[in-house]
């Protein structure tokens, strides 16, 4: 028995050496120069690879694995190969590798390379590709290492722009690695809008496109004549995050659906956390000039002219108005003052407690059905003093987050 247990241990020692972080295994590249290819410095790795590999994120049966996602800086053709040192022995260690490659197959569009020299070539040709669809807006960022400014654009695409769909298909495939509950969508359907943001760099005194990273908004239809664009997916590719092109990609959207009548206002699927900090702050700047926010209008409290005025002139709806408002408003309170702080923390709190109120009108119905002595009075008592905790410190929370909007739009 003691001599089954030892060998077992050892068998799984063996096998534990052959297992390895998919995170780390996957290794992406945007590439423009061929020299890109050998500089550990281009190369960047998922943030998740769940959705491929399962929760715990492994891929069994290999030592030193990598898993190479190439892609051309424009056009996003793709290099995909697998290298590693060695691999289980079906015949030998009586386990079978997991099947990588057919995994990323199935994420990967057909028609990609397989080895560096097909690539390479590719590269060549890439002088030719340009953006797809209309531009919308052109911008510069001063940078640092390349000590000047770099121009971008962003460009609104459709499924009818030759070469778009394959482009497409290339490009989403980024979101399974970055997107935590990232799919893909139905491009068939034509209410959905793309719209993309591109570098402008040289090589050999030509002007090349380099993706940067994109938006898909779906068209909901709104009775009876009008559409209220969602906002599903937006990514933009970790070699340019904190650059600040994810402000000027959704500024830039609001924008183009402000200039359409039919449009009621715009929203967002299942939104994450930095999209809300990046809406704030792009809502904020939209709106901290319109009339009905100013400095004496803030201290009288949410109106419903706030409302008409920041959805009929930027298509921005009553919920994230109402986000605005409170962090203008916190932007003209001096919180030294007692009367003005107590007055905001009232103001947010009425508003954040709506749930709770809810949750009490819920509370009152089931207890018309129970007997007395199954709801004591201790619970009540015990839930408010909660309530309060949890209120203080969602207020807490929102405040922090408004002062670090308020610092961006400072410097904005």
């Amino acid at each position: 028995e003691n001599f089954f247990l030892s060998g077992l241990t050892a068998m799984e020692k063996k096998l534990a050496e052959y297992k390895c972080n998919t995170n780390e295994a996957i290794q992406l590249k945007l590439v423009r120069f061929p020299e890109d290819l050998e500089d550990e410095n281009t190369t960047f790795n998922p943030e998740y690879s769940h959705q491929v590999f399962g929760d715990d994120e492994v891929a069994f049966g290999y030592k030193g694995l990598k898993i190479l996602l190439y892609y051309i800086a424009g056009n996003l053709s793709t290099l995909f190969r697998i290298e590693y040192t060695s691999k289980v022995n079906e015949k030998f260690d009586c386990v079978e590798a997991d099947d990588v490659e057919s995994k990323i197959r199935e994420i990967i569009p057909p028609g990609f390379c397989t080895n560096t020299d097909d690539f390479v070539s590719l590269l060549e040709k890439e002088v030719n590709f340009k953006p797809f669809g209309m531009l919308l807006h052109t911008y510069s960022i001063h940078n640092e290492e390349a000590g000047e400014d770099i121009t971008y654009q962003i460009y609104k695409a459709d499924m009818t722009c030759p070469g778009f769909r394959e482009y497409h298909e290339r490009l989403q495939t980024f979101l399974m690695w970055f997107i935590e509950t990232a799919s893909f969508i139905d491009v068939d359907d034509e209410r959905w809008n793309y719209f993309l943001v591109f570098e402008k760099y040289n090589k050999d005194g030509a002007t090349l496109f380099a993706t940067v990273g994109y938006m898909t908004v779906y068209n909901y239809y709104v009775y009876p004549d009008k559409t209220r664009p969602r906002v599903s997916q937006m990514l933009i590719l970790p070699p340019f995050q904190g650059e600040g092109h994810g402000a000027q990609l959704l500024e830039t959207v609001h924008r183009y659906y402000m200039s359409s009548p039919t449009v009621l206002d715009i929203t967002a699927e299942d939104p994450s956390e930095n999209y809300v900090k990046l809406r704030d702050f792009v809502l904020v700047k939209l709106c901290q000039d319109l009339l009905c926010f100013s400095p004496v209008k803030l201290m009288q409290g949410f109106s419903q002219e706030m409302v008409t005025e920041a959805q009929q002139k930027l298509k921005i709806n009553k919920q994230h108005t109402r986000r605005v408002y409170e962090i203008l408003r916190l932007r003209a309170t001096n919180m030294g003052d007692a009367e003005q702080s107590r007055s905001y923390r009232l103001d947010v709190k009425r508003r954040l407690i709506g749930p709770y109120k809810k949750k009490q009108r819920e509370l009152a119905k089931m207890r018309r059905c129970l007997r007395p002595e199954e709801m004591t009075n201790q619970l009540n008592q015990i839930d408010l003093n909660l309530q309060r905790e949890q209120l203080e410190e969602s207020f807490q929370q929102l405040v922090s987050d408004y002062r670090r909007v308020l610092e961006r739009l400072a410097q904005a």
